[in-house]
């Protein structure tokens, strides 16, 4: 039985996106050199933040959205041995467009 995410408020699930890193001499940068990524795709939104009169504010993100968000913000978590993150809405920076 597989687990679901289901996110509160403004909160969304992010698979983080590792990247290989190779220089223009074709050396490549070994994970344990590197800094934690700080792009993700989208796999789970919540319904988004209720303003002061109790309306739902809809989040901006969707499923599958391509996502920078800031470092050291979210809760990193393991699933099923997958690394995720959950993090609120305002801590994203943009959207990426591939």
């Amino acid at each position: 039985m597989a687990t679901k995410l289901i996110p509160l408020a403004d909160k969304l699930v992010l698979r983080p996106i590792v990247q290989e890193e190779v220089l223009s001499s074709g050396i490549v940068i070994p994970d344990t050199a590197k800094e934690k990524p700080n792009q993700g795709e989208v796999i789970a939104v919540g319904p988004g933040r209720r303003d002061d009169d109790g309306k739902i504010i809809p989040m901006e993100v969707a499923v599958g959205d391509r996502v920078l968000y800031a470092k050291y913000t979210g809760q990193e978590i393991k699933v099923e041995n997958e690394e995720l993150i959950v993090l609120s809405e305002r801590d994203l920076l943009c959207k990426v467009q591939v």
